[in-house]
């Protein structure tokens, strides 16, 4: 039984580490705010371990930087490490409509939703209206003004729970929501940054990153 054991233990310590996804949501002066996985951001300062083999080493307004078993990497925020296998990612086919728009069915905070896919677009953006009919509270968030293609505009920035779209589902997604001129949710980079883009033809292939 002794040998069974041992022999079992010495499989195991063999075995990579399963995978590992770090992301930066914020950046001060030897911490650095991350997203581990799907957990809720946390706060970590220099010399912490993240994770099984990744620490961080230094933290300023320039990035994070993270050893991964001896290697170091510096990242910034909205960037990410990953030590998840290719064939454990989700993805979703996206077909172009007759503009060569991309339009996707999917889910914030657990409501059903459509979104255009937009790349000049660095945050998720929705209508005032559609985040009322989603419940989410955007009265108290930072108000900042932005300049669309139809002037100015109020905007208010929020952290989603969730954006779903097809099998990839990303959780702390950051967004704005707007008082006008918008008139349907744009899927903007604070999620696509997270996934790779891969055009084929009139299909877009989103396969998610971390």
């Amino acid at each position: 039984m002794q040998r069974i054991i041992a022999t079992v233990a010495a499989v195991l310590l063999a075995m990579p580490a399963w995978a590992t996804d770090v992301s930066v949501v914020g950046l001060f002066p030897n911490k650095a705010l991350l997203v581990v996985d799907d957990a809720p951001p946390k706060t970590y300062s220099v010399g912490s371990t993240i994770a099984d083999g990744i620490r961080l080493e230094a933290s300023d307004r320039n990035g994070a930087t993270i050893e991964t078993n001896g290697r170091r990497q510096t990242i910034a925020i909205g960037e990410y490490i990953s030590r998840r296998p290719l064939d454990s990612r989700s993805s979703v086919t996206l077909q172009a409509d007759a503009l060569g728009h991309y339009m996707a069915q999917g889910r914030i905070n657990g409501g059903a939703v459509q979104m255009l896919l937009d790349t000049g677009a660095s945050l998720v953006a929705i209508p005032a209206s559609e985040a009322e009919r989603l419940g989410i509270d955007y009265s108290k968030g930072s108000i900042s003004q932005l300049r669309t293609a139809n002037g100015v505009v109020t905007a208010h920035r929020v952290m989603l729970d969730s954006v779903k779209v097809g099998a990839i589902e990303i959780h702390q997604v950051e967004a704005v929501v707007q008082d006008s001129g918008l008139p349907f949710i744009l899927l903007g980079m604070s999620f696509l940054n997270r996934t790779a883009m891969q055009r084929e033809g009139q299909q877009m292939v989103l396969t998610r990153r971390y």
